[in-house]
């Protein structure tokens, strides 16, 4: 949305009902009513607790059974679909042109606020980390025994799968939910709400970073934020679902972004604090290093002195960077009081089977190939096919680090491809671990094809688990459901009306501009 120069100096409110009273203001609102309706339906389908006094108290614990919990249910996903379908009218004006990053950027407070009050949706992780912080606080090592040595309210709601497991996340995780069980004690509501807003950093810095990477690797801005950040995806799933993945990319994606502007230490300084919450950022501190020494370069040229030479200058900026990560990851394990006994607990993860896993895809492609005269032997297949992925990824890593080491596009693009590797090739993979290199990858230029791509597979990603954190990918009706709304969701990125519901009379052509590869630092409302 364009608009002369003395609107700008407007007043905000001004701007926002301005901004609220055009198409895209229509979205952002159809947007907002969908967050609500996942608030509101959540909580009966949500991730509610297995014992709920507040709801019993309010007498609404009949929301939870029967058709009440299918209501529930219905309600949850109406506003699913809402505000997906308020994100994809929301990239159709984007990619016109018609919306700013200014504009992108009210809206994301305005879809965030009703899930600041919803219970966990999607999963029951936001349990297991107040667990954890329980096992801190109560002097337990949570990198040597698991939630279940330590009864009690916040074990209860923990699922099953993980009450036994060590915790796989860093010392600045910890730390988080151990002052957050220190200040709330036993009251699970008031631990999950002041665990969502300390994910709130992280939607911040993500807001600031991915329009700064776009502006470094020759994407749009708006598109960056529009496709990373107000995505349904990450909101519902890193905010709803209180997940630590809302800081961790937060602090990653700001991290690239200073080292891309020169502030290389700065920068290695925040992906190592990425990684004391989850190790999974650690990838992009290797080609950091690339960043620097290409900087080294050319301030060598720019001044009319030799550069150093590779080795030299290696030595020089990974030796820096190390002492940096080796500094920030120390001195947040002394301060909790722990080991790195975490990197041990990833293995944990290997207790999640589903489809969005190449190895789990591989085994369970293996074992129907195979069963009628070989019988099940799904456990053994999947061992080898992980065991494989493993050597591959490893193999991938390294190839690409190496390969992608000329210039910065390079090796952020480098950072993408270890990403994806990871979430395909790991034991396991959950739909929000997308938003690891998707938070970086926006920051590049791409045509209208590849975004409806990337629409289609987060709104599909979106769907395939149920409210309450189940797995429906093991329902073929609900995949098919979500495959279709997947490919509407794509279609309708280009194509205002792609059924044709309101007939060829009312169609509106959708007309891309060059919005989708173009630099916009538009800021104006």
């Amino acid at each position: 949305m364009t608009s002369s120069a003395a609107a700008t100096e407007r007043p905000w409110h001004l701007r926002v009902a301005n901004f609220l009273r055009t198409p895209e203001g229509h979205s952002a609102l159809l947007g907002f009513f969908g967050a609500v309706m996942i608030t509101f339906g959540g909580f009966g389908a949500g991730s509610v607790r297995r014992q709920d006094p507040l709801l019993e108290s309010m007498h609404l614990s009949w929301l939870r059974f029967g058709h009440g919990s299918i209501l529930s249910a219905a309600i949850v996903w109406i506003g699913v679909l809402c505000m997906i379908a308020a994100w994809v009218r929301l990239g159709r004006s984007t990619l016109r042109g018609d919306v700013s990053l200014r504009g992108l950027r009210y809206v994301v407070p305005v879809w965030t606020f009703p899930l600041l009050f919803a219970v966990p949706m999607f999963s029951r992780d936001a349990y297991s980390y107040l667990a954890q912080g329980a096992l801190l606080r109560n002097g337990f090592d949570p990198y040597a025994v698991g939630p279940v040595v330590n009864p009690g309210i916040l074990l209860d709601n923990v699922s099953n799968v993980w009450t036994t497991t060590t915790t796989p996340y860093g010392p600045v995780h910890l730390l988080l939910a151990d002052a957050i069980v220190r200040l709330t004690g036993e009251n699970v509501i008031a631990g999950t709400m002041l665990l969502r807003i300390t994910m709130l950093p992280g939607l911040a810095l993500m807001m600031w970073a991915v329009p700064h990477l776009a502006t470094k690797l020759g994407g749009n801005t708006s598109i960056a934020l529009w496709l990373a950040v107000l995505n349904p995806l990450v909101l519902i799933h890193l905010i709803g679902g209180v997940h630590n993945e809302m800081l961790m990319v937060g602090l990653m994606a700001a991290g690239i972004a200073l080292a891309l502007e020169r502030k290389h230490l700065f920068g290695i300084g925040l992906i190592a604090l990425a990684v004391a919450i989850k190790a999974t950022a650690g990838v992009a501190l290797p080609f950091i290093v690339w960043i620097w020494m290409i900087h080294e370069r050319e301030d060598a040229a720019a001044a009319g002195r030799e550069p150093a030479s590779p080795i030299r200058s290696f030595v020089k900026t990974a030796g820096a960077g190390f002492a940096v990560f080796v500094a920030v990851l120390g001195s947040t394990s002394l301060i909790a009081g722990v080991g790195l006994g975490w990197t041990t607990a990833l293995s944990g993860s290997a207790k999640i089977i589903n489809w969005l896993s190449l190895p789990t895809i591989v085994a369970h492609i293996g074992t129907m190939a195979t069963s009628w005269f070989a019988g099940d032997h799904f456990n053994d297949i999947l061992e080898v096919s992980r065991t494989i992925s493993a050597v591959v990824l490893i193999a991938i890593i390294a190839v690409v680090w190496w390969r992608y080491r000329k210039t910065e596009r390079d090796a952020v693009m480098g950072i993408v491809i270890v990403m994806v590797a990871i979430v395909v090739l790991s034991p396991a993979a959950l739909p929000w671990y997308y938003s690891w290199p998707l938070a970086v990858a926006a920051g590049f230029a791409m045509s209208p094809t590849t975004l409806a791509v990337l629409t289609g597979l987060s709104t599909w990603l979106m769907l395939v688990f149920q409210p309450d954190g189940s797995i429906g990918l093991y329902t073929f009706p609900h995949v098919a459901l979500a495959i279709v709304a997947a490919v509407i969701a794509a279609m309708s990125l280009q194509t205002e009306d792609p059924l044709r519901l309101r007939g060829r009379k009312h169609e509106k052509p959708i007309e891309m501009t060059s919005a989708a590869s173009a630099p916009s630092t538009s800021e104006s409302a």
